[in-house]
């Protein structure tokens, strides 16, 4: 080791004395700057990254305590102004106290006057917040200051410790590349961490007080003539004259780096100057640690004393050359000239070593004798020394070395345990990180081209993913037996079991080392390739491996995290395949482990930069953990970065967030990685969210991916990802490179275009970088013009190749204001580097970007919520499901967008019900008072008034239905601008419901007036029978009473019936005309086959009458198909017999429900209308003009036949039911009917009984009960569908898909063979027949129902009372009157029969007021009566009583618009009644719906949203021998949008059902069984369950 200065006694008392004083002082300062807190517990780095309130304000410090973070936040922000200490004042100070002094009478102006301002020393806060700072902090301070070319601290001074401190750990961080002279010619380059690198040192010391500054002069030294930059702080910066309070002591350090080119560079080779604070006499310390590891020490000094030439004389033996720096400003000059000539020969000075500055030298001239020294110095083999040999020398002086914590050590040791073994790093790659390189590549090329599908050739689809699917598995289980290394042992330990501060140093010493070995690799290739690259010549393939030796050559902390995250899917494998159970999992612990990591500020990979590949399970268990631990509380906004490779984004986020992503050369960014930076928690609720997410990606169009054919393809990929993912994304682009920036706009607009149709539409930044102007922003606003013509140009170009036929403009697809959100930065370097700090200008506007930004986010927040960890896993997913497709639109497919459909589908599904409900209550409202009406009030106007009612009803309720979708829209409900697209297929459902409802109210009050027409006709001729037949009675009382003895009861009972008879002999009744209703329906067939021609009207007259003569079943005839459609019909897939089926089908549907509409009107129990028939025709005629029927090549033949069955079973139903109307109706039944009450009013009036109480009686029975009977039968059906769509268990009936999800679930539990099929061949009556089924077995098990009729009764009966009570209070001088009133009042709820109310009018001579007590003391009876009636009947029977049939108003709930897939069948779930796109959650194979491979007849088992997305073709039906790309199915089918399975599991559930009847399909449709896959038998029903929860997104 160099000879040491020795120590004199009085400098080490001196020293001693000293410590104690620099303590006391240090105290008061962490005093005055409120750092005591930190002296014990450290800043740490994550508590300056923190996100708070002063990220969104130019933020001055006001007082000493605000200085520390003024420091921290500037220099994190690579602000040169960051050592800046001085305050702020307000401007108005000096006005004002220039006014106290002329008020006060004194002088404004006197030349001892100071401007005593408050203010610190910088290098006293520099050393404050150094020491309370923890070591990490401390690294980042040293690396911000080394970017900004401030001096470092090399020795902290002894504060609170004994000794001072050297900062090597602080300085490990830090990289620094240069060019020296010697490598200029072969434009060669030297990359190394500053601590390893070793170069002279020439370090500059103060003897005694000196006005000269050293500082100063340093500058000037490094400074280059054009471009002055203060390295040091000296005297003259703001507030460097501030007396220093605990900085003395401090030896800081600069370098110079040259870059190469002779003309700049002011020295030739690298070398470092340090700078000693403070006299040399109080810091012999220093200064004897400074002699031994420089190359040359200059001492500055303005005389030399007799002490001081005792000190320097006790250096005599030193081998270093001294220097000395003379100022000769004060002191004796004499004196110290003759001192100087004594140490000359104790120090071997020489002439030159004397430097002289006089108030005559120029300082230009001064600077440059330095200089020259300097040279003189460098040239001359100095000593050269890293600063890892610095530690060493400290060490043996007793000086402190940060790096010799315990904790530091143990990392260091555990690091260099698995790095020692790296010599080759491709090797160590391919031999220890095993499950990367060739597996992954292959396992990702497995993993696309299962969504892909560009190689499958003849193979069939299913074949050829089970195919995929099995490699896929043997690769995981290749990876599942490989061994952990023993490095990779020893980082699972080191990450996993170290406590944090020993985890974080050995993760930094993992990164140091494996930067330096990559560094040290990719020089070798380098030079190799250069040589190469001489020899090969035009040979492009020795290159080209040059090139992937090179890319493959770096080795980071992340190659072991990506190792475990394979180790950690391989395992997730078996286990889903149940290869390994879940008690056998080593690596479970694992994403636990990295989301420790993620808290703490680590980057994690998101996507596999090397095989451009997610690691799903693996990035959604570690963020699924980080959740977790951050106790759910994880709203996060996520901001991207993208832009050409080497264009300074990595720098772009480090500046802005603080963070650490990889900015050296050798380390460019692969992939993509995201960082978590917190927000304060008090400014959380403000910015809206608990993290910023930062994602930094690999560079769009990177050289080393340039050449490859999908390097396009990788680029769109990364950024569909990454801006799929992000709110705000920011674009980055160097101005001087216009290609490149519309390449990467391309990609970009892409990108934003795929993201604007699944409903995603973030915020673009463009950042235009390297644009120093200060006017750039008015000068570019051409460029904005023109930038945004081109981004529309490239919009419209790229919604062509997205296929989208919509004109779009950029602005239209992102959230893009061009003067709001162009950025103008300069240049990162202020001058040449590697010698220029950051531009300022840099730091200024990437500091108004931020604040921005977090200006926009606090905005945004209050109308988008924003995305937790759970939802941002589910977006990677979809995103990365829908890249993995190459047509991304029609691939996309998001379990959150899914969600909110959901959501949204079961809302309006609400609103529908309630728009419903009050239709159907009004018609039932309006049915009743048309009921009570008499022939006056029914005239032509009466419809009219009705029409217009209901046209303000609908109106209304239309209205309250898009009110409620507006209000819901603006509920801030999550992801709601996911679904904002298919607010207009709402919109319209709403509308067409609206339609559907006033068709069905019009018509339904056209029909009641119809009935209530003829009803009436019949009604007056009964009144004028009744007449008769009342007079006849009163006749016969009087004739009784005048006999002059009493009759008994017998004898009247005669009188009675003689007159009966009598009078009904007498009566000529005119009944209602019986028509032969089967002639009509003839009549009306005919007129319907008009005009189709003479063999179809020759057909009709041949197929004879409609008259019943017993109806056969309607089966399939060869002359129902034509044959020459046939003959051009020969597709691959469908045998010719199928369409025969299909026919089949079809005739079966028409029949059915051509029979419920028939049952449905023969139930109304009113007359036969010519209408109904039309009806008829009109739903055949509908349904054989549909496209899709027209395809099967029905004849003429086929029609005639299907409308003569029907309307032959109809006619007949119809005839019975006209004939039981007039029976009904006939006038001496009704009469007949009456017959016992006249009898008992004629009893009562002879024998004078008080018949008050009989007549209530009556009226209860034969009036009131009726009318309660049938109001509960008309309410009980809208009750029903309440009580069914609000039950607990309803929320199958929510939502289309959760129907289908719900069927399914129940068909896989049943495992019946009918019931699938019936499923998938009658569709519409299995879900019917399932609602009836389901309903039925609902009120069976409960007594729900008679509670409904309970609360229906109960109501009714309440306002009857209500009526009753309120008569008494009218004076009502009749029973007439009161009955009248009464019917009036209850008009628009009870049909009163106006029959039986005539009998209890009649001679009813009772008191109304006693008459209505008495009818309400029978009303309990009433009740109990009715309710018991209800209760004796079966459930079918009320059900098929009731004129809205509940199972139908669910059935139109849940079945939607009755649309299948063109291929599979599957019905559309999507909601309302009119979308413009017909979507189901899962697609089946086709040969369940009868699809049959034409040569074999065995049944095929292709899924559409496999083929989809694969190369095969099909032939669309009536194209002839035309073969379609499946692909382009769209064109053929714009409707349809057929999304692929969002994972392999998603279509086990029909492939298990498939391969369970797969015999018993091919018996049925006899056809051959399927041979399919193997794999589909060896799933089991649990994993058809899992896959159909996946499919629907079930929980």
């Amino acid at each position: 080791m160099e000879k040491e200065p020795k120590n004199l006694e009085g400098t080490v008392s001196s020293e001693k004395e000293n410590t104690e004083e620099k303590n006391k002082a240090f105290q008061g300062l962490l005093s005055k700057l409120n750092l005591q807190e930190y002296q014990s517990t450290k800043l740490r780095l994550q508590d300056v990254l923190e996100i708070g309130s002063e990220s969104t304000e130019n933020w001055t410090p006001q007082m000493l305590g605000d200085l520390p973070w003024h420091f921290l936040r500037k220099l994190m922000a690579l602000n040169g102004t960051a050592r800046n200490t001085s305050l702020g004042h307000r401007a108005c100070d000096d006005e004002g106290s220039i006014e106290e002094a002329q008020i006060a009478g004194e002088d404004v102006f006197s030349f001892n006057d100071t401007d005593i301002r408050e203010s610190l020393h910088p290098l006293d806060v520099l050393c404050a917040v150094l020491l309370c700072s923890d070591s990490f902090l401390q690294q980042e301070i040293l690396s911000k200051m080394s970017m900004c070319q401030f001096a470092l601290p090399l020795l902290l001074p002894a504060l609170h410790t004994p000794k001072c401190t050297l900062l090597l750990w602080a300085m490990r961080d830090i990289v620094r590349k240069w060019r020296p002279h010697s490598l200029a010619e072969s434009r060669g380059f030297r990359e190394e961490s500053l601590v390893l690198t070793a170069m002279p040192t020439i370090s500059f010391v103060r003897l005694g007080s000196c006005s000269f500054s050293k500082s100063k002069l340093l500058n000037d030294v490094l400074s280059p003539s054009q471009q002055h930059h203060d390295f040091f702080i000296h005297r003259d910066m703001e507030s460097g004259n501030v007396p220093r309070e605990i900085a003395d002591g401090l030896v800081e350090i600069s370098w110079y780096f040259p870059g190469g080119r002779e003309n700049l560079d002011l020295f030739p080779e690298p070398f470092a100057v340090t700078n000693l604070h403070g006299d040399i006499e109080f810091h012999w310390l220093q200064f004897g640690f400074l002699t031994v590891v420089s190359s040359a020490v200059f001492v500055v000094t303005e005389s030399i004393s007799e002490k001081q030439y005792g000190l320097l004389s006790s250096l005599q033996g030193s081998a270093i050359k001294y220097y000395f720096i003379l100022s000769c400003k004060n002191g004796n000059p004499e004196e110290t000239r003759g001192f100087l000539n004594k140490l000359a020969p104790v120090l071997n000075l020489s002439k030159s070593q004397l430097l002289v500055k006089d108030s005559t030298t120029n300082n230009a001239e001064f600077v440059q004798k330095v200089k020259s020294a300097i040279k003189s110095i460098t040239s001359s083999t100095p000593k050269r020394m890293n600063l890892e040999g610095m530690a060493v020398t400290a060490r043996e002086l007793g000086i402190q070395v940060d790096e010799d914590r315990k904790e530091c050590q143990s990392a260091s040791k555990r690091a260099r345990e698995i790095t020692e073994e790296i010599k080759d790093v491709a090797k160590y790659k391919r031999d220890m990180l095993r499950l990367q390189g060739d597996f992954l590549e292959e396992l990702s090329k497995v993993e696309k081209e299962l969504c892909r599908m560009r190689r499958q050739g003849e193979t069939a689809t299913e074949d050829y993913k089970c195919q995929l699917r099995e490699k896929q598995l043997d690769l995981r289980r290749q990876q599942n037996q490989c061994d952990l290394t023993d490095g990779l042992n020893k980082f699972i330990n080191g990450i996993g079991q170290l406590p944090s501060m020993e985890k974080h140093y050995f993760l930094k010493w993992m990164k140091f080392s494996l930067d330096h070995i990559t560094r040290e690799n990719l020089f070798k290739l380098w030079d190799q390739y250069k040589e190469e690259s001489k020899m090969a010549g035009d040979d492009p393939q020795a290159l080209a491996m040059l090139d992937k030796l090179i890319s493959t050559a770096s080795l980071g902390v992340e190659h072991f995290m990506r190792e475990l995250g394979q180790f950690y899917e391989a395992e997730c494998s078996m286990v889903k395949e149940e290869d390994k159970a879940e008690c056998q999992r080593p690596f479970i612990h694992l994403p636990g482990t990295a989301a420790d990591l993620m808290l703490e500020g680590f980057p994690m990979e998101l996507i596999d930069g090397d095989s451009s590949n997610i690691p799903l399970q693996w990035v959604t268990d570690v963020l699924t953990e980080l959740h977790a631990k951050l106790g759910g509380r994880s709203r996060m906004v996520v901001i991207t970065v993208l832009g050409v490779q080497s264009t300074g984004k990595s720098t772009l986020l480090n500046t802005m967030f603080g963070m650490k992503f990889a900015v050296s050369s050798g380390r460019c960014t692969r992939g993509a990685f995201m960082m978590l930076v917190k927000v304060a928690e008090n400014f959380q609720q403000e910015l809206g969210c608990d993290f910023i997410l930062v994602i930094d990606t690999e560079g769009l169009k990177a050289q080393e991916l340039a050449k490859l054919e999908d390097s396009y393809e990788h680029d769109n990929e990364l950024a569909t990802l990454v801006i799929g993912l992000s709110d705000i994304t920011i674009v980055n682009m160097a101005m001087e490179n216009a290609t490149e920036m519309k390449d990467v706009l391309q990609i970009v607009v892409h990108a934003f275009l795929r993201m604007e149709e699944i409903g995603q539409k973030p915020n673009c930044q463009f950042v235009h970088q390297n644009v120093s102007d200060v006017s750039a922003h008015d000068q570019n606003m051409r460029d904005r013009k023109h930038l945004l013509e081109q981004l529309n140009e490239m919009t419209k170009a790229a919604a062509r190749m997205e296929k989208q036929c919509k004109k779009v403009k950029f602005s239209w697809i992102m959230d893009y204001d061009a003067e709001k959100h162009n950025w103008y930065i300069p240049g990162l370097w202020h001058g040449v580097p590697p010698m220029a700090p950051v531009n300022m200008g840099y730091s200024e506007s990437v500091c108004e970007l931020k604040k921005y930004l977090f200006d926009f986010i606090t905005k945004r927040s209050h109308n988008r919520a924003p995305k937790d960890i759970p939802q941002f896993v589910k977006w990677v997913e979809s995103l990365w499901n829908a890249v993995k497709y190459e047509n991304f639109i029609f691939s996309f497919r998001n379990s959150l967008v899914a969600e909110a459909y959901n959501q949204l589908s079961m809302k309006y599904s609400e609103w529908e019900w309630h728009f419903r409900k009050e239709i159907y209550l009004w018609v039932s409202e309006k049915e009743t008072v048309i009921q009570n009406q008499t022939s006056e009030k029914l005239q032509a106007g009466a419809l009219s008034m009705l029409e217009n009612e209901a046209q303000e009803k609908l109106q209304h309720e239309k209205q309250k239905i898009l009110d409620n979708l507006q209000d819901y829209f603006e509920s801030g409900v999550s992801n709601l601008h996911l679904i904002e697209k298919y607010r207009e297929d709402f919109i319209r459902s709403a509308t067409c419901l609206r339609n559907e409802l006033e068709s069905y109210s019009e018509n339904k009050c056209e029909e009641a007036i119809r009935i209530r027409k003829g009803q009436l006709t019949a009604e007056n001729i009964q009144t004028s029978y009744m007449q008769i037949i009342e007079g006849k009675v009163d006749r016969v009382l009087d004739a009784c009473r005048n006999k002059k003895h009493k009759l008994e009861h017998e004898e009247l009972k005669l009188e009675f019936e003689n007159m009966w008879t009598e009078t009904l002999s007498e009566l000529k009744f005119s009944s209602l005309q019986k028509r032969e209703i089967y002639r009509e329906m003839e009549s009306q067939l005919r007129k319907d086959l008009a005009n189709r021609g003479s063999a179809i009207r020759q057909k009709a007259q041949e197929s004879g009458s409609l008259l019943f003569h017993g109806i056969d079943n309607f089966t399939m005839k060869k002359e129902y198909l034509d044959s020459a459609w046939i003959k051009t019909r020969k597709q691959r897939f469908i045998e010719e017999c199928e369409p025969a089926v299909h026919i089949e089908e079809l005739a079966k549907s028409l029949i059915d429900e051509s029979k419920r509409y028939t049952e449905e009107k023969v139930n109304s129990r009113v007359d036969y209308d010519e209408i109904y028939c039309r009806e008829l025709l009109n739903i055949i005629n509908k349904r054989l003009q549909d496209e899709n029927v027209k395809k099967l090549g029905t004849t003429a033949c086929f029609e005639v036949d299907l409308k003569i069955h029907i309307l032959r079973e109809a006619a007949w139903e119809f005839q019975k039911m006209h004939e039981d109307f007039i029976k009904q109706n006939d006038p001496q039944c009704r009469l007949e009917k009456l017959k016992p009450q006249y009898f008992s009013t004629f009893t009562d009036l002879y024998l004078e009984k008080d018949e008050n109480q009989t007549r209530a009686r009556d009226f209860c029975d034969q009036c009131l009960k009726p009318a309660l009977v049938v109001y509960i039968n008309k309410r009980l059906g809208i009750e029903i569908v309440d009580d069914i769509i609000n039950k607990a268990e309803s929320i199958e009936y929510g939502s289309r898909t959760f129907f289908q999800f719900t069927v399914q679930k129940k068909l896989l539990e049943e495992m019946n063979f009918d019931n699938y099929m019936q499923y998938i061949k009658n569709y519409e009556q299995f879900v019917k027949t399932w609602i009836q089924r389901r309903m039925m077995d609902h009120y069976r098990e409960t007594k729900r129902l008679g509670e409904l009729e309970k609360k229906i009764l109960s109501t009714i009966v309440k306002k009857v009372r209500e009526v009753l009570e309120s008569s008494k209070n009218e004076k009502n001088t009749t029973v007439l009157a009161f009955l009248n009133n009464f019917c009036e009042a209850l008009q628009q709820d009870l049909i009163i029969s106006k029959d039986n109310l005539l009998g209890i009018q009649f001679k009813n001579t009772a008191k109304p007021g006693q008459f209505c007590a008495n009818i309400q003391s029978f009303l309990l009876d009433l009740e109990q009566e009715i309710l018991s009636q209800f209760g004796g009947l079966d459930i079918h029977t009320k059900l098929s009583n009731l004129p809205l049939n509940p199972q139908d108003v669910i059935f139109k709930r849940v079945f939607g618009c009755g649309k299948q897939c063109p291929f599979c069948k599957v019905p559309c779930e999507a909601g309302g009644s009119d979308h413009k796109q017909h979507f189901a959650s899962v697609h089946r194979p086709q040969g369940l719906c009868d699809f049959r491979d034409r040569s074999t007849r065995k049944l095929i088992y292709d899924i559409c949203s496999s083929e989809v997305v694969s190369e095969n073709s099909c032939r669309k039906l009536g194209t002839k021998e035309k073969l379609l790309p499946y692909k382009d199915y769209r064109f053929y089918y714009p409707d349809w949008r057929i999304q692929p399975d969002p994972s392999i599991e998603a279509s086990d559930y029909w492939k298990f059902v498939f391969q369970k009847f797969n015999h018993q399909l091919a018996k049925s449709y006899n056809a051959h069984p399927a041979d399919l896959p193997r794999n589909w038998g060896k799933i089991t029903e649990t994993q058809a369950l899992e896959g159909l929860k996946q499919a629907f997104n079930m929980k």
